[in-house]
């Protein structure tokens, strides 16, 4: 059953020409192609290979890629546009396109060598999902703890161990994968791999079942003595952890646009149902209370994108971002939560049913203070900063 889409109430933010004619094609196509599939997709917990296909075709898979290698040559700050509209029907989709960009694109651009970019980058811009494996059982929030190891065999590496709640994974077939090369380097013996699908020991493992971003796969990887080419290593042995911190200072900013997107859909559809919704003879949004609430979530919704907007366009101007990142992430994802309970409560009982989407983007909103770093690392990374 498809879900109807809201009328758009745009951010008061200014945005030039070329960002407003891009994000009106991206929430052109998120109506129009992913808003009939939500409900599907939520409950099957699956993202239609076709439709993956379609935001290759729509170049939202390869944004920063250059256009020499088939890519959009646009700015990180699109990213953003493209994963906020895209969230905004669905954060799904909106995740699968961020991972993609602010992840596993950025590590090519900024690590890889001109031999791997040509070859990895023309396949993520044209049909080819990427992911980024760093988490583990025991590498949550202390991300270094890595228990994968890997071992130099001249022309390969062989790496051996689990990864957990891997973004992608279904989808994927390039993954960036972190593993300890030197244990007694600590975190300065991690290294990054680019490893495909294919690849002997390679294993694409359970596929977890969700509270909320149900049709994202979240997968756990399986390396059995893998053999990678010594040429998949991405960045210098040994600096696998500048190539995750660097890279996750930008995911964050995704992160962000995501729950800004997610909490637009929310507030749009309590908008519109208060608007139609008659209790004691005249629509609900008519009383004051309820008047109220709105104007209080618009508030923080303009002040989070704001902060999403604020941290993207540093990182476009190459200017120092980590604690506009870190106030990103954890802002918006409370926001999100926020704006999307207070959907539930407008539409009363059928805030709770899935025939309206408020309850889907309740149950989405969670995973925002959670990935790519906790709401409490973002608090410590902001303090380190400030004090």
């Amino acid at each position: 059953m498809a879900q109807e889409t809201a009328d758009y109430i745009p951010p008061l933010t200014a945005l030039t020409e070329d960002e407003q004619i891009f994000r009106s094609s991206v929430r052109e196509f998120a109506e129009r192609r992913i808003g009939p599939l939500v409900r599907q997709m939520d409950e099957q917990a699956h993202i239609p290979r076709e439709l993956v296909a379609e935001l290759f075709e729509l170049g939202v898979m390869g944004i920063e890629i250059p256009e020499s290698h088939g890519g959009a040559g646009g700015r990180f700050f699109h990213s953003v546009l493209a994963v906020e509209e895209l969230s905004r029907v669905d954060p799904s989709i909106g995740v699968l396109v961020d991972v993609q960009n602010t992840l596993v694109v950025n590590a090519l651009l900024r690590w890889g060598t001109e031999e791997l970019q040509g070859r990895y980058l023309p396949k993520l811009a044209a049909d080819t999902v990427g992911a980024y494996a760093l988490s583990e059982a025991g590498s949550g929030s202390d991300a270094f703890a890595l228990g994968t190891r890997a071992r130099n065999e001249g022309d390969t590496f062989v790496v051996s161990g689990r990864k957990l709640w891997i973004t992608n994974g279904n989808e994927a077939d390039v993954f960036i994968v972190f593993a300890t090369l030197d244990p007694s380097a600590g975190y300065r013996g991690i290294t990054a791999f680019l490893v495909e699908r294919g690849f002997d020991g390679f294993t694409v493992g359970k596929k977890e079942d969700k509270l909320g971003i149900r049709a994202s796969s979240t997968c756990e990887l399986l390396l059995d003595e893998c053999r990678v080419p010594a040429a998949n290593l991405l960045g210098e042995a040994g600096k696998g952890y500048k190539v995750a911190i660097e890279t996750l200072n930008e995911g964050r900013i995704g992160i962000g646009a995501q729950m800004i997107g997610l909490a637009r859909g929310a507030l749009e559809a309590a908008i519109k149902y208060v608007k139609e919704r008659k209790q004691f003879g005249k629509p609900i949004g008519e009383f004051q209370a309820v008047q109220h609430q709105i104007a209080r979530a618009a508030v923080e919704l303009e002040a989070a994108t704001l902060t999403v907007y604020n941290a993207a366009r540093l990182r476009d101007a190459r200017k120092p971002f980590l604690t506009e990142a870190a106030i990103c992430k954890i802002f918006s994802s409370e926001v999100a939560e926020r704006v999307a309970s207070l959907a539930v409560n407008l539409l009363g009982g059928n805030g709770f049913v899935k025939e309206y989407p408020v309850e889907k983007f309740f149950r989405d909103a969670k995973i925002g203070q959670i990935y790519e770093g906790t709401s409490n690392l973002q608090l410590q990374t902001i303090a380190k900063q400030i004090m």
